[in-house]
């Protein structure tokens, strides 16, 4: 039994699933442990050689205000529409359902996206070069990592409706 949302509308359909909903995607680690694991080596970068990015904290810090406020609202936006379908949002358990609605209807990955938006507040908000250098190694490593790992599952788990999904919605924004 396949559970897709809609506008706040739950549509059953029975599904032949390829596999058994006790698999997970297979990523390499924890998201939140990658984007936590590069934001401190960049600020360990930063006390050794710090490296300002605005020259007074004005402009940094409340663009990393506004960033942390919006990407906090758009992450508890998506923890919430998956807790609703009853899924989970943890990456190394099973999905139990395939989310279209919500942010998911902006992202596949707003979760991500949100956490991104975390690491640029945090980043412009202390005001330090390294963090923003090591962003797109960790994207790199988010890509090859995590998504492509997700989307493979997701489209085994999931069949025609994830890769009907997959073609209206696009990976990022």
């Amino acid at each position: 039994m396949l559970s897709l949302v809609s506008k706040g509308v739950t549509h059953n359909f029975t599904v032949s699933m390829n596999s058994a909903l006790s698999e997970s995607a297979g990523i390499i680690a924890p998201p939140p442990v990658l984007y936590l694991g590069a934001l401190v080596m960049g600020y360990i970068m930063h006390a050794i050689s710090p490296q300002p990015i605005f020259v007074s904290f004005s402009v940094g810090g409340w663009l990393g205000i506004l960033l942390l406020g919006l990407s906090a609202f758009f992450a508890r936006w998506s923890f919430v529409t998956m807790r609703k379908v009853g899924t989970t949002a943890n990456p190394r358990k099973p999905s139990a359902a395939l989310v279209i609605n919500g942010p998911f209807r902006l992202s596949r990955n707003p979760i991500y996206l949100a956490m991104t938006g975390l690491y640029l507040g945090v980043t412009f908000f202390a005001n330090s070069w390294w963090p923003l250098v090591l962003l797109a190694p960790l994207l790199l490593v988010m890509h090859w990592g995590v998504i492509l790992r997700e989307e493979r599952y997701l489209a085994k788990q999931f069949g025609q409706a994830y890769l009907e999904y997959k073609s209206r919605v696009r990976r990022w924004l």
